[in-house]
């Protein structure tokens, strides 16, 4: 059997999941989808620092 293309397809899937779920910790936030070039500003925090309570 050819086990390539279903493994593949789990792995982004997973990746991505992972991705999502993980978006609102600061670390995979500011740490890497900042960094992604097209799509970096949306993840980008631009509350103001009075609005923030802590």
């Amino acid at each position: 059997r050819n086990w390539g293309p279903s493994l593949g397809t789990w792995g982004v899937g997973i990746g991505a999941t992972a991705l999502f779920v993980l978006s609102v910790t600061p670390v995979v936030r500011n740490g890497l989808l900042i960094q992604v070039p097209v799509v970096g500003s949306y993840f980008e925090d631009k509350t103001p620092p009075s609005d923030k309570p802590f």
